[in-house]
Parts: C-alpha cells; structure tokens; sequence
C-alpha cells in the first residue's frame, strides 16, 4: 500500500512508520521537525529510518528502498497539496501535531496553527485530490475531566480543559464533516498517555526516570492524586497497523468512526512511581504540588469498540513496558 505518514519524526509516527516499512508498505513521511523538545531525538529517529541529512525536498532513505522523506509544514497548503497530487498515497496516517497539554496554555498559537490551520490544509488537499481515506490521532484529553468512566466513544466531550484538547476536539469534528459532506472515509484515534523506548522527553515517565536517576525531586500533581491509563507504543502501533488495514470494512457503513486505543487500566500517579522505583533499584526523592492547569484528574478508555472490530486488546504491562523503557533510557543516554 501506498501510505504519506505525517509527524513521521515523532514518537509515535517513527514507531509506526518503522513497522510499516518492515511489512513491505511504500512510505512517504512528512515532519516539520519543531523545537517543541530537543531535535536530535527527531533526527535520530530519522536516522533509523535512513534519513541522515533532511531536506525540504524528498529524499530517500540509505536503508529502505520502500521508504522517502520531505520536512514539511502543514501549515503550507500548496506543499502538502502538490505532495498528496504527485504521490497520490492510497492511505494518509495523520499523526502530526503540537503535542502537550501545559505548553498549550502558554502557546496556543502553535497549537492553532498546527493542529487546526495544519488538519484543515491536510482535509482539504485530500478533497481537492480524490483521495478519500485517512487515519489520525485524536486524544484521551477530548475527555476533560468527565466522572463517567471508563471513557466511552459516545461520551460528551465538549468541556475541554485545556486548548490542546479542544484542537483534538476540532480535528474530529472538521473530519465528521468532511466524511458527511465530502466522502472522506475517516478514522480517528483517541490515543491514552502512550510511552516506551525513542518517547517524548515532556512526558511524566521521561522525566521521572532521568530525575530519579540524578537524585532530583520529582514532583507530583495534585499530591499524587492523579491516575492514567498507559499504553504501551507497540499497543499504539498494532492497533493503528489493523485500523489502517480495516478502514474500508470499518467506514463502509458509516464514513467517520473514532476508537480510544488505552490499556483500559489506569494507575495511580504513585503506583506508577513505584514501579519505576522498583525497576531502578533507587528510590525517588518526591516533591507534592498541586494541580497543573489544563491536567485531568483521571484517564480510563473503554476499549470494547476496539476489541469488536479489530480483536484487538492493548495489554501489554506497565511493568514489561516500563522495564522495556528503562533498557532503551540507559542505553541511549548513560
């Protein structure tokens, strides 16, 4: 199949992009490669990929031949246009964003211009271009903090706590519109607190082990009093693999469906810090604060929707994918 992955130098989009490379997919990845987090863990993704020196033109990659690279701005209309008129993919697997819940209140224009100007360009050249299918990542946080839970598809989700996850709001509704107005066969993903080896440097995990590591106090929200539902990457990836493999079967009745990929088993904020104690041998120097703007109190997905369509269950453990993290921390940075 021929498949444009976009924030293909992101945590999640490298994960995917490697797996579907392996399976023998032809794929064209896209990254603007921001300063959101430090880049040389982009680039060094991309290195993995093959892509040693990105350009704003496509290259190919030194190590697959079913595999080329472009950094790009979605933000372009005409690029990513021109890009979808010439390649002319099969599949576009949307998973570019301005990540991060905190730095959405103190930059919200990224986020606008990213997440909503950059969906709206991406949507548009789809219509403009005849190609009709495209997978793309929503988030847990559309969920505010509903008391409801698990967290279930149908929900009502219009109480965003945060601009970051009113922009993930937005994204389902312009793509429930543009498969009732303009055919679009689209799936989105609601995707829960994901983590494991090459992750984002401002998640909670990342810090936590490189604090408790150099004997810094890391701090706890609310006083601990928080709890997620974790997924692992490889849960994230198979998931999104059998969704992109089943989206004609999945739209065929209705043109837009959302499905929350989590573990559906969340863990107390101090659970979880234990465990990474555990697996560190060394004890974390905690320091309890209150509650951050924009966070939620808990996050639960109800996964039945998942499991029906696919057969699919994200159920890998915290402690194996804790443990698997660990590994790839120590190796890539001590």
């Amino acid at each position: 199949m021929r498949i444009i992955i976009t924030g293909v130098g992101g945590f999640i989009g490298f994960s995917v992009a490697l797996k579907l490379i392996e399976d023998g997919h032809e794929i064209l990845g896209l990254d603007n490669i921001n300063d959101y987090y430090n880049v040389k863990l982009k680039y060094d993704r991309l290195k993995i990929l093959g892509i040693n020196n990105p350009q704003n033109t496509i290259s190919v990659s030194e190590l697959y031949s079913n595999f080329e690279f472009v950094k790009m701005d979605l933000v372009n209309f005409d690029s990513i246009y021109n890009l979808l008129k010439s390649f002319q993919p099969e599949l576009v697997i949307h998973l570019a964003a301005q990540a991060g819940v905190r730095y959405s209140i103190q930059n919200p224009k990224a986020y606008f211009e990213s997440n909503i100007i950059g969906y709206f360009n991406l949507l548009e050249s789809l219509r403009m271009t005849g190609i009709n299918k495209i997978i793309y990542a929503s988030s847990s946080s559309v969920y505010g903090n509903s008391s409801e839970v698990p967290f279930v598809e149908t929900s009502y989700t219009n109480h965003p706590v945060s601009f970051y996850a009113a922009t993930k709001k937005c994204n389902e509704l312009f793509s429930e519109s543009y498969s009732k107005v303009h055919g679009i066969h689209a799936i989105g993903m609601r995707f829960f607190t994901v983590y494991g080896p090459f992750g984002r440097p401002d998640m909670a995990y990342f810090s936590f082990v490189k604090d408790i590591l150099s004997e810094r106090a890391i701090k706890l929200f609310n006083y601990g009093n928080l709890s997620r539902d974790f997924t692992y990457i490889d849960d994230i990836v198979n998931s999104v693999l059998i969704l992109s493999n089943k989206i004609d079967i999945i739209t065929k009745e209705t043109n837009h469906q959302i499905f929350n990929i989590g573990n559906s088993n969340p863990v107390s904020l101090i659970s979880f810090v234990n465990a990474i104690e555990d697996i560190l041998g060394k004890k974390a120097i905690i320091e309890n604060v209150g509650m951050q703007p924009g966070d939620v109190y808990q996050t639960f997905a109800n996964v039945e929707k998942l499991k029906e369509i696919t057969g699919l269950v994200p159920e890998t453990t915290l402690v194996h994918g804790l443990t698997k993290y660990v590994s790839w921390y120590k190796s890539y940075y001590l």
